[in-house]
């Protein structure tokens, strides 16, 4: 499995090093089963997050043709007004850089207008990709139109969002929606990666990545698989 994973500018580091660190470990615990890189929509370059300036480098252009799986992240700030909680950035004192006001919206509202989307979507329509986001990656799935009538989730304070863009958003972990899998708030790339290393690769796989980042996955991975639950 090749995996690229998104950088625009202002993205939130941790949602790119945490699923990272977990695909980069898994391919050498299967050996050399699990390949990863860093890309762009424009191609190798340096790109600046959303906190403390801290950069990035893209080693290479997003092509999904390339690609098992595409993972986009998402922007480091607030999804509400200037005054409101932190969003994507779970990790305290991290949120507020991305623009003036700390809010994220401007920033996804970038990612969109460059090839990003186009590139994205070329992702979504290959059968042989499964698209991946953690946090506000979703919402900038979303903004480009390429969510409606999908499953997903992402950040609680992103929910509104994502159904405004005709998503039906699912308050859980890590949702598995077929060629869509969707990770919630920030420290959830952890989560998402370990499904995903289970999911492509085996869960004996997983499990080893699993201890040796001494972390227990969180929560049910969600999927329309089963009978619904009565009220509870």
């Amino acid at each position: 499995m090749h995996a690229q994973l998104v950088l625009f500018d202002g993205f939130d580091p941790l949602d790119v090093i945490a699923p990272y660190e977990v695909l980069y470990a898994g391919g050498i615990a299967s050996g050399g089963a699990v390949t990863v890189e860093l890309v762009s929509a424009e191609g190798p370059r340096e790109v600046v997050s959303g906190i403390g300036g801290l950069t990035l480098r893209a080693t290479a252009h997003l092509a999904p043709e390339r690609a098992d799986l595409v993972l986009v992240p998402g922007a480091a700030g607030r999804v509400g007004e200037a005054d409101a909680e932190p969003a994507d950035g779970e990790n305290a004192g991290g949120t507020g850089d991305a623009t003036a006001d700390g809010s994220i919206r401007p920033v996804l509202a970038r990612a969109v207008e460059t090839a990003l989307p186009r590139l994205l979507k070329a992702a979504m329509d290959d059968a042989g990709v499964t698209v991946a986001t953690v946090c506000g990656g979703s919402l900038v799935l979303a903004l480009a139109g390429l969510l409606e009538g999908r499953r997903a989730t992402t950040h609680h304070q992103g929910t509104d969002l994502l159904e405004a863009a005709g998503v039906t958003a699912v308050a859980a972990r890590v949702v598995d929606d077929g060629d869509l899998v969707t990770g919630a708030g920030v420290t959830s790339g952890l989560d998402l990666g370990l499904y995903l290393l289970e999911r492509e690769i085996g869960p004996q796989v997983a499990h080893a990545v699993e201890q040796l980042f001494a972390h227990e996955r969180r929560g049910v991975v969600w999927s329309d698989r089963g009978p619904a639950p009565v009220a509870l």
